[in-house]
């Protein structure tokens, strides 16, 4: 095993192609794609200063470590990698990769990132400024994420998240097979165009939200001045413990809720008997 210890690079690919190597309290910086290409690589307590650091790599451990605002697009294309108790203060990290872990992490820039990856698990991470945070990516579990960002999760398939605060307009939009447990969401126009959508004991605040949407389904969920909902829905099957502000144009399926202000059928397309809905 090569070993790196307390050592500064610069240059481009400072450290191309390494091996089975053990890097410690390092910086890298002024100086693109360090350890590109790497394998079997441990990094620990070290900062990487510019662009592309870890690209296409695999075996990759990293932990105790910072990815600076100029480290942007830091990981993409690698296989097999772990971050731990990890800082990201740069856009575009993790594209395209595989088998990612990513845990007690803190996303300070996190637009454009964790996009178009399969098989990723979060779990614990602050994330910030996350515009389209994990757009387009596949089989994700997600627990305890704390996210700002509009359009999070857009194009996602096979996710799961628990116990997580998401402040997001138009999370998850175009997903298919999405599952939520014990989540706050807040932000306009929630999950247009998805489809399977389960929510378990959530509380959403959405606007014209679950619109174009087939197969949504609520249980024990509360739904806070929501209106204009479920408009274009199918296969509606939502158990809402609060009052809804509005319901539109429902295509099929169950709505039961504590109280509905206003059910709205002014398409004449849409057969008002399709969809039952229960309120007081």
């Amino acid at each position: 095993m090569s070993n790196y210890l307390n050592e500064h690079f610069t240059g481009e690919r400072a450290l191309f192609k390494i091996r089975d190597s053990y890097v410690d309290s390092c910086l890298f910086d002024d100086g693109e794609s360090p350890l590109k290409e790497a394998i079997d690589v441990d990094v620990v307590n070290t900062t990487f200063g510019y662009k592309y650091p870890l690209w296409y790599g695999k075996e990759i451990n990293v932990i105790d470590s910072t990815f600076m605002p100029m480290s942007r697009a830091g990981v993409w294309y690698t296989k097999n990698a772990s971050f731990s108790h990890c800082q990201f203060d740069a856009p575009k990290l993790f594209r395209k990769c595989e088998n990612l872990l990513i845990t007690d992490a803190e996303f300070t820039d996190a637009k454009e990132t964790l996009w178009w990856n399969k098989g990723v698990k979060l779990d614990t991470a602050i994330v910030q400024n996350g515009d389209y945070f994990c757009m387009g990516s596949s089989d994700l579990e997600i627990d305890h994420l704390d996210l700002q960002g509009n359009y999070a999760f857009d194009g996602c398939k096979n996710l799961v998240i628990k116990n997580s605060v998401l402040r997001t307009k138009d999370a998850f939009w175009n997903c298919k097979n999405v599952r939520a447990e014990n989540c706050y969401i807040e932000g306009e126009y929630f999950g247009w165009n998805a489809e399977n959508v389960t929510l378990v004991h959530c509380e959403i605040h959405s606007h014209q939200g679950f619109c174009y949407m087939k197969g949504i389904k609520l249980v024990d969920c509360r739904v806070v001045d929501t209106d204009l909902s479920f408009e274009y829905c199918s296969d509606i099957d939502a158990e809402i413990l609060t009052d809804v502000v509005s319901i539109k144009n429902p295509i099929s399926g169950r709505i039961v809720c504590k109280k509905v202000d206003d059910i709205i059928f002014d398409d004449p397309a849409i057969d008002p008997n399709g969809t039952e809905i229960n309120h007081e």
